[in-house]
Formats: structure tokens, C-alpha cells, sequence
């Protein structure tokens, strides 16, 4: 009796998806209709940098919709003295506008409503809306000559978070993990962590944290809030570990059987994302259980920490992950595309983002893993300096604005207390050292130890990477 007809005896094809109901045995399912969408594990990488990383770890805090630079930390006296006057066209230049605004008649400009200070050593300007991120001033590097060809939504952030406006494309994190690897055999490489504000209502997508034409392995996890953090993960009833074991073992010698006649790597890949998914079932509910955190700790990230599913929950939730040594933690954060209402809505976004953003700087800084671990806080675009529609003090709007906008990071191999670049008087164009988003990525793989231009896969008869053909690295931001 050959292997094939053993395990079919012991239990058939039907039998065993049959009992394995929404457990690994559905993933499998799952992964044959999709390869590209099964869960993700540390499958073959490359593996090493390319020389010493400064930084181990990144925990990349995504604000999805685009915070208003002009509100938070590009202060602009100009357009309090020359509030509701026309934009001048000698500043515009004729550069194209969004169909939102484009049929505007007037562009008056909009002083943000909102006070500034400067903080730390590096007088860096801080709207009094992020009262605790003034705080840690002293360790972040604001950029705040960001700049995309992207001017919606959807585009803008495919192409921060994957390098293309074009869906497709592997994700940031997907390159890490296809480049570097994972430290921790029982934690996938590369995390996803979801949350909305007040307005969560530009939608988020699975290709944004997709593996694309990389392999499957590579795809970013998503986890949940709830009972069931990562969906296929948990035994169905009836099935304990011990079983799930001896289910595994012979579907793996299936495999090799299978292997030999059909020469498709997927089917090894599908095979380690089944093994790490045994695995996970062991370490994700302690790493996900906030139970042992001391009261400090939900102090420090504020009251929201203690919702899970909440952008403060998520900033713990991530430190955590860090602890277990995952790669890339990527966070959404969604709720800021606050073409109207501005000044009202921006409070409370604000408010859900800022006490746990510094607090997840400071806990890890006290930890000693600030010292490996880059932390990054932006968007896909900024926003213009005139009001979309009527303008009021006390309320306007503003439309997407990619020649600028400021992001910051905090960390390994960033200079700290530092402010790179510089905008015109207007907040509308770029006055000196701009920083393009595939600059940005450059930058970042740098920092991991990755020549962005030798990190490299060859699909369709070329040879693709996360900054395209394009980006270098910005030397004056490393420290």
C-alpha cells in the first residue's frame, strides 16, 4: 500500500475538511482557491541584510485619510495675516487640484484655528491639539517635506505602502519579511493591526498589506479584536491539538508526494503557512492578552488601551509584538479625511492618536527596545492651505494637498530632536530638501540593513523592487 492510500484510509479527503470545519483545514481550502490571500508565516527569504542594520524592528503608526499638516506641526503666521485673501496664483502655479476644488471660484486661504509652540530641543513647532506627543520631542525626527504624485486616496496610500499606485505590488512589510525574514518561528514577520476614528470612512484594503507576486508566505497577518484574533486559527470542535498534529503530519507528506509531480512552490509555502499556523496557536493568545499589564502601562497609553480594537489598545497590542520579536507591525489608523467640520473633527481625532502614540515612544524607550526599534507616524498626503467650501474661523475644510506634508519617526538610527526640510511661507510648496516617498522606503530598508536596490524579485520578465526604479536615501536624517 503506497503513502496516498495509508492516508486515505486512516481518513479520507472529505472526512478530514469535513472535521477540520473552519480550522487549518478551511485555510487550506482557503489558500487553494487564493494562494495569494491564505494566512502568512516566515517562508523563504533572503534572509540577511546587506550590511548592519541599525534597526531590528518598525512599528509604521499609518493615519489613513491624511492628517493636516497645517493643523499639527507646519505653523504658518502667513496665512494668519493673510486669512480669507486668494490664494496667490504665483504660489498655486497652476498645478492640478482635486475635482472636489478644481470648480471652486475662490481659494481663501485657512490659518489653522489652532496654537502653536515650539518644543524641545529642537524648537520644533507642535499644534496644542498633540499635547503629549510635545513631550517626547526630543526623540523624534520630523520630516516635514513629504511629497507624492498621488493626489487621491486610494492611489496615495497603495503607493506609500507598496511603491506604486498600482495595485499589485507587494506591501512594505511584504519586502521586510521576503528580505529579512522573521526572528520568532511561532510569530509571522509582518502584523496588521486595524482601527477607526471619529470618521473611519475611506476603506482600507487587503492589498495594502498583500504579498503581491511575492510568495504567499510573505503576506502581512491581520489580528483581530475578539475571541478569534486571526480568522481559520482555532481547532473546531471535536479536534484537539493532538489530532490537528497528526493531521498536519500526514497532509505534509501528502504534500511531498504531491511535490514531486506538480513543481509549484506554493504548494511548500502553503505548507509552512499551515505549520506557523499550528504554531500561532500556542503564542498569539499570550501575546494578545493585556490581562498582565500592570495599571501604569493603561495609564500611560490612556483609558482607550483598555478597549481592544482601539488605536491606543493596538500601539500596546504592537509593543507587545515587538517583545516577541515581529519584524513589521503595521497599524491603520483611519478617520482623518476631514474635507469639512475640520476644527471639530480633528479634536477628537487627535485626541484618540496623540497620548497613545507618545506613550508607545516612551514604553519602549524605557524598555531599552527604542534603541532597535523605528517607529513611524504619517500619512499619504497633507492637506491644502485654503478652505474647501465656505470659510469660517471656527470651521472649514481642507482638500488633499500632495506637494507637502509632515510625518515623523523616532527610533533606531534617526536622528533625534531633529527637523529636516522646510516649506514656503504659504505651507504649499516645498522650499528645500524634499523627501519623496520612495525616498522615504529607500531610507527605511537602509535602516534594516537592505540596499533598497538589491533587494530585488523577478516577475514577468523583470525585476521589481519597493522603490521602483526611483528613491535614495536621505543620509542627513540618519544618525
Amino acid at each position: 500500500m503506497d503513502l496516498q492510500d495509508q492516508i486515505h484510509d486512516m481518513m479520507s479527503r472529505r472526512t478530514f475538511l469535513g472535521q477540520t470545519g473552519a480550522g487549518i483545514g478551511t485555510l487550506a481550502l482557503a489558500s487553494l482557491l487564493n494562494p495569494g490571500a491564505a494566512l502568512a508565516a516566515s517562508g523563504p527569504a533572503l534572509g540577511k541584510p546587506h550590511f548592519p542594520p541599525k534597526v531590528k524592528r518598525v512599528i509604521y503608526l499609518f493615519q489613513s485619510g491624511a492628517p493636516s499638516q497645517l493643523e499639527l506641526f507646519d505653523y504658518k503666521p502667513r496665512l494668519e495675516t493673510m486669512w480669507g485673501q486668494e490664494l496667490p496664483e504665483s504660489v498655486r502655479k497652476g498645478q492640478r487640484l482635486t475635482g472636489m476644488t478644481a470648480g471652486q471660484s475662490r481659494f481663501p486661504l485657512a490659518a489653522s484655528a489652532f496654537k502653536f509652540a515650539q518644543h524641545g530641543q529642537s524648537r520644533a513647532w507642535v499644534s496644542e491639539l498633540l499635547p503629549y506627543t510635545s513631550r517626547v520631542v526630543d526623540d523624534l525626527c520630523f520630516i516635514k517635506t513629504m511629497h507624492t504624485e498621488a493626489i487621491n486616496h486610494d492611489p496615495a496610500v497603495t503607493f506609500i505602502q507598496t511603491g506604486s499606485q498600482q495595485a499589485g505590488r507587494p506591501s512594505f512589510g511584504s519586502w521586510v519579511s521576503y528580505g529579512l525574514g522573521s526572528d520568532n518561528q511561532n510569530m509571522p514577520a509582518f502584523v496588521v493591526l486595524l482601527s477607526k476614528g471619529r470618521n473611519g470612512d475611506q476603506p482600507l484594503y487587503a492589498k495594502l498589506w498583500s504579498n503581491g507576486f511575492l510568495p504567499s508566505v510573505h503576506q502581512g497577518v491581520v489580528f483581530r479584536s475578539g475571541p478569534d484574533p486571526v480568522f481559520y486559527l482555532n481547532n473546531p470542535p471535536g479536534i484537539d491539538r493532538t489530532s490537528r498534529r497528526r493531521m498536519l503530519d500526514y497532509l505534509a507528506k501528502l504534500h511531498q508526494e504531491q511535490v514531486k509531480h506538480v513543481l509549484d512552490p506554493e504548494i511548500d509555502n502553503r505548507m509552512q503557512q499551515y505549520e506557523m499556523a499550528y504554531r500561532m496557536q500556542a503564542s498569539v493568545p499570550e501575546t494578545l492578552d493585556l490581562s498582565k499589564e500592570p495599571n501604569y502601562i493603561f495609564d500611560l497609553y490612556g483609558p482607550d488601551s483598555r478597549q481592544p480594537g482601539t488605536f491606543a489598545a493596538n500601539c500596546l497590542l504592537a509593543r507587545k509584538l515587538i517583545e516577541k520579536d515581529v519584524k513589521f507591525v503595521q497599524l491603520y489608523h483611519q478617520g482623518w479625511d476631514q474635507h469639512g467640520n475640520l476644527p471639530n473633527d480633528i479634536k477628537v481625532q487627535t485626541k484618540s492618536v496623540d497620548q497613545a502614540s507618545a506613550a508607545l515612544v516612551m514604553d519602549l524607550k524605557q524598555r531599552g527596545l527604542l534603541d532597535d526599534t523605528l517607529v513611524i507616524w504619517g500619512g499619504e498626503f497633507g492637506r491644502t492651505n485654503y478652505s474647501q467650501g465656505k470659510l469660517k474661523k471656527d470651521n472649514y475644510g481642507r482638500d488633499h494637498h500632495p506637494r507637502c506634508y509632515t510625518i515623523w519617526m523616532a527610533g533606531a538610527g534617526i536622528k533625534k530632536s531633529f527637523v529636516y526640510g522646510e516649506t514656503d511661507e504659504f505651507g504649499y510648496n516645498i522650499a528645500r530638501d524634499p523627501v519623496h516617498v520612495h525616498d522615504f522606503q529607500a531610507t527605511v530598508m537602509h535602516l534594516m540593513g537592505v540596499d533598497h536596490e538589491k533587494l530585488t524579485f523577478k516577475h514577468q520578465g523583470r525585476r521589481y523592487r519597493l522603490t521602483d526604479v526611483h528613491g535614495k536615501v536621505i543620509k542627513p536624517l540618519l544618525a
